[in-house]
């Protein structure tokens, strides 16, 4: 279930990693390169599942070799700490940069982000272009594949704007391609490219909520057509095909969400294990402030305690709690591995720096919060019974009962806001609502920050910018 060995990384880490100009030499140094792995359908298959490590990536506070990727582990620094949800405590090193909207291109959570899904999509290219391996399975491997790449593109591409679009391996003949940037509507058009062929190409009897599935890619195609404003009705369909085959359903409690893993609302996580160096995550001890921090990287702002307070209903203390050790401090609480006797939450770990709390990507709240917003299609209301019946769901789990007879696009928002809080949507949710400017402007204002339309897009790793020897072009702003 979640067996996918982060060390696969070490061992085949030297012949994908794109942001390592000894990538690109053409003389092998070590046993394991491009030119001889892979070579059998085991090893092709060794390959795929390196492509979910990387997603996983390291635990940096056990394994603190900087040069190795850390997947989703760090995207809450620049999601999450970006928008209006969360903050760091005391302006504690790179992560206060993004308090008051001052991210710098030399900023290493950016970099990391950067650097490791663009690793995904290397490994994923290794595969197709090796894909005669997997004999009969070709298909199948190829669906898979295919969906980790167009996840990993739809992180960089709502974070980055225009990227390189890399759909081959790198090698000498082609080496520009990684520093190439093309239209962001090109990269949507690979992404809409690969889910559509992972949806008509995975095996419907596959219900891993740790591997790339049918219902999983279309909830993610329903996602980028609602982000990219070009196909509400598809992606309505989409989302109710998920609805219609019962695969999935609200927990009764919003509790068991996160503490009850591989539970009926889960359509696609990342899986981690418990006191395991390499399958363990550190996200829970940072972003939660958990091992007892004197100073935090990650805390509630005034903002969402009041957002959560009035909206949140039974999911609030669920969601946030004051820091027992630092009680003039809001933490967030999902995915706290500690346990929290008074709530009910076990202990899932017995160590908070080796976590083994999953991380979710895609979830059934979400994917009936999206089929409303569909339905919206961009105006500023709707009564459509299929909306409010979804919507009214998901208030209802909630504790949130009175009867909805309007949806407005505001609350949609909110209710999104507060259902999906500290699970890195809020400020991919302001892009896509065409509100992000406006909100964040008078976010910072509020709290004296400096955010301009610029700070809507991350800046271009200053790191790649520099090895592409001027080829690479910055983002405006930085």
């Amino acid at each position: 279930m979640k067996n996918y060995k982060i060390l696969i990384f070490v061992l085949i880490a030297g012949f994908c990693l794109s942001c390592e100009p000894e990538f690109l030499n053409p003389t092998p140094d070590s046993a394991i390169s491009g030119e001889n792995f892979p070579s059998s359908e085991q090893e092709l298959e060794f390959l795929v599942n390196s492509i979910y490590d990387e997603i996983k990536g390291v635990n940096s506070l056990e394994i603190t070799d900087n040069n190795l990727n850390h997947g989703v582990q760090k995207e809450f620094y620049i999601t999450e700490m970006l928008s209006d949800n969360t903050r760091s405590k005391s302006g504690e090193g790179e992560a206060a940069q993004a308090d008051f909207f001052q991210i710098v291109s030399t900023n290493g959570f950016v970099f990391d982000y950067y650097r490791s899904f663009y690793a995904v999509v290397f490994r994923a290219n290794l595969v197709l272009e090796n894909i005669e391996l997997a004999g009969d399975n070709a298909s199948q491997i190829e669906a898979e594949v295919r969906f980790l790449r167009a996840y990993a593109y739809f992180n960089l591409v709502r974070s980055f704007g225009d990227i390189p679009l890399i759909l081959e391996t790198i090698g000498i003949g082609n080496a520009d391609a990684q520093f190439t940037r093309v239209a962001t509507s090109q990269v949507y058009d690979a992404i809409i490219e690969d889910f559509t062929f992972a949806i008509n190409n995975l095996s419907d009897a596959n219900t891993n909520r740790y591997r790339a599935s049918v219902l999983a890619a279309k909830g993610m195609l329903a996602k980028v057509y609602l982000t990219t404003g070009t196909n509400y009705g598809e992606a309505q369909g989409l989302l109710e095909d998920i609805i219609m085959s019962e695969n999935y359903a609200l927990e009764p409690n919003f509790r068991d969400v996160f503490f009850n893993e591989d539970n009926s609302e889960t359509i696609f996580s990342v899986g981690y294990l418990a006191s395991d160096t390499f399958n363990s995550q550190d996200f829970s001890a940072e972003m939660l402030n958990s091992v007892g921090r004197t100073s935090g990287q990650n805390y509630v702002t005034d903002d969402m305690i009041a957002v959560m307070n009035s909206a949140g209903g039974n999911r609030t203390q669920f969601s946030m709690r004051v820091d027992p050790l630092q009680i003039t401090q809001t933490q967030v609480i999902k995915y706290l591995p500690t346990g929290d006797e008074d709530l009910e939450i076990p202990e899932t770990s017995p160590s908070p720096r080796l976590a083994g709390n999953d991380f979710i990507v895609l979830r059934y709240a979400d994917v009936l919060l999206m089929h409303a917003e569909a339905i919206l299609a961009g105006s500023q209301s709707t009564t459509s019974t299929n909306a409010i019946e979804s919507f009214q769901l998901v208030r209802d789990r909630a504790g949130l009962t009175d009867p909805v007879l309007e949806i407005t696009k505001e609350n949609l928002l909110l209710e999104r806001r507060v259902e999906l809080a500290f699970e890195n949507h809020r400020l991919h949710d302001l892009k896509r609502f065409g509100v992000a400017q406006e909100v964040l402007a008078a976010y910072s204002e509020a709290i004296g920050g400096s955010f301009t339309g610029t700070d809507l897009l991350l800046p271009i790793p200053q790191f790649e910018i520099n090895l592409s020897n001027g080829l690479l072009e910055q983002n405006p702003g930085y």
